[in-house]
């Protein structure tokens, strides 16, 4: 009897039970929590960022540099920047806003933007606004600021005294070199998630108004003799033949890019003590950011000594734990300044490029053409409606290109290549093996009406084997053709129709020349998706109109094509 008393107690108490655990609030599943740190590695010719034990392609972007300086602001633009397809977002780290009083840290927002990061499944990287950035020394503390006797200034040649702090000043360097120490210490004890993936050391380091500074201290300096090692290493990688034991002046000269060597050098060590630092806590990868030395200007126009392309010897020997020299682009050229610094010396990352409706188009591009770890248009949080789609739909292509670019990268034959096309530069043509692919604009086609200002447009092209083949982007059209084809076709001007154009009729010569050689045709157009495994999903087959009965493969807008082609 109380057997069966105690079996239907129970049967009364399960429904309670089970209905008291639907109601009970569920408890979030936790977020899985990193790996390991951050760390460069090689693979082949290509550097990589691997982060929680992976390789990551950065889609980044970087805020204005007042976008951080409250709670309410950083939790206002984090789920934009999830939202917009970023994985990455560039944070600036103030000095003035960390220690306001000597002595005394504040790390309340360094550690918003870290809570805010995990929950919106963001990377960071910190850029530390310290003594100097875009060359000024306007994120020092007012502490700071005020005492110029214990912090000396630059000077111009006139002895004029500037807003940017004394690289030979040791003073400068200790102040400079506590509060940045601390940041990575606090960094290495709070991101428990490795949320943070890179630090940029300083910002657009360099001087203004002058080439060099020239305080009593750097003059001090500026009389001393050159430093044999790196002499040394500028006669060894530039086959130089400068002689040691001479001054900066006998050695280099006297005028403007004279004086930029004589403060590169200085600049450099400064910063690679700063990374020395940094690297003793917490050894996270870190990079030094260039203002351009672009329109014509002298160096101290532009801000001189930083780490420009024809600077990047100097810097490489005098800050060696610097792993890359990275160049921020508002110019016109992009294309020519990308490549000054996609080096075998020097990773490529676009740490700022300058946001607008291109900015897709040049993502694209540089992922592309180079082994590039990242890119990231500045401004991030204040976008233009038409700039912001653009990037939004290149990085949901790139997300789901990155496995297979990552594995691209470092190869010794070319697998991938970038394309990016305006109205001055109208097609590109490459080539594997004996298939050559011309890519040009979308406006080139000769049916449309077109606007008289071109947009950029960009792709990338990913080999997946033997006549197989990814392209993705936007506004590209492209044709294949075989190396025998190309020297004996006949350009004709076509019609709105496609068709060639009254009186461009084949020559009589090309009538009665034999023809020899192979052709390249499409065998299928597909646009796909690729899933989380790396498999690409079909989506629909593009054939006729879509592919100009067989002549070409039109990407249209934002998307992923797969295109076999087999030739005859």
């Amino acid at each position: 009897m109380k057997t069966q008393i105690l079996i239907l107690t129970l049967l009364m108490l399960v429904p309670a039970l089970w209905s008291h655990g639907e109601n009970r609030p569920q408890t979030a599943r936790p977020k899985p929590v990193g790996t390991a740190m951050a760390r460069l590695a090689r693979q082949g010719s290509a550097t990589q960022l691997v982060v929680d034990g992976r390789p990551m392609l950065m889609l980044a972007g970087e805020l204005s540099n007042s976008s951080a300086t409250s709670r309410e602001d950083i939790a206002g633009w984090m789920p934009r920047m999830e939202s917009m397809g970023l994985n990455t977002v560039l944070v600036p780290a103030q000095w003035d806003l960390i220690e306001p009083e000597e002595g005394k840290y504040d790390f309340s927002l360094i550690d918003e933007v870290i809570r805010q990061a995990e929950t919106h499944h963001l990377k960071v990287v910190f850029l530390w606004f310290g003594a100097w950035k875009n060359s000024m020394s306007c994120y020092a503390p007012l502490w700071f600021k005020q005492d110029v006797k214990r912090f000396p200034r630059a000077m111009n040649a006139q002895g004029k005294p500037l807003e940017i702090a004394s690289a030979f000043s040791e003073n400068v360097f200790q102040a400079d070199n506590k509060v940045f120490g601390r940041l990575v210490q606090h960094i290495k004890e709070t991101d428990q998630r490795h949320s943070v993936v890179m630090l940029q050391v300083e910002n657009e380091i360099g001087m203004l108004e002058d080439a060099r500074d020239h305080s009593p201290l750097a003059e001090q300096e500026y009389r001393k003799t050159v430093p044999p090692s790196l002499v040394k290493y500028l006669n060894q990688v530039q086959g130089t033949h400068l002689k040691e034991g001479r001054t900066w002046a006998e050695t280099f000269g006297t005028d403007r890019y004279a004086d930029e060597k004589f403060m590169t050098y200085h600049y450099a060590r400064y910063v690679e003590r700063l990374a020395q630092t940094a690297k003793s806590i917490y050894p996270l990868p870190l990079y030094v950011n260039a203002a351009m030395n672009s329109r014509g200007r002298q160096p101290g126009e532009y801000p001189s000594a930083g780490p420009l392309a024809h600077l990047k010897d100097i810097w490489h020997q005098a800050a060696p734990s610097i792993s890359m020299l990275a160049p921020d682009l508002y110019d016109k050229g992009f294309k020519s300044w990308v490549s000054r610094y996609a080096l075998p010396d020097n990773p490529l990352f676009i740490p700022e490029v300058r946001y607008g409706d291109y900015s897709g188009a040049r993502a694209m591009y540089v992922f592309g053409q180079y082994d590039c770890l990242g890119y990231s248009p500045f401004s991030i949080d204040n976008p233009p409606s038409q700039a912001s789609r653009n990037l939004t739909s290149a990085y949901a292509l790139l997300r789901q290109l990155m496995p297979r670019l990552l594995q691209a990268q470092g190869s010794d034959k070319p697998t991938k290549w970038g394309v990016l096309l305006d109205q001055t530069s109208r097609d590109t043509v490459m080539a594997d093996g004996d298939v050559v692919m011309k890519c040009s604009h979308s406006y080139t086609l000769p049916w449309g009406s077109h606007p008289d200002e071109w947009p950029e447009t960009g792709a990338l092209i990913l080999k997946l084997g033997k006549n197989d083949y990814l392209i993705a982007g936007s506004g590209v059209v492209t044709v294949f053709k075989h190396q025998s084809e190309l020297s004996q076709d006949e350009k004709r001007q076509l019609g709105e129709d496609g068709f060639a154009l009254d009186g461009t009729s084949p020559s009589e010569t090309s009538t009665t020349r034999r023809w020899k050689g192979h052709r390249i045709g499409l065998g299928t157009v597909d646009e796909v998706t690729i899933d989380d495994n790396g498999q690409l999903q079909y989506v629909r087959r593009l054939n006729g109109d879509q592919n100009h009965q067989g002549r070409h493969v039109d990407l249209g807008d934002w998307r992923i094509l797969h295109v076999k082609l087999y030739e005859y």
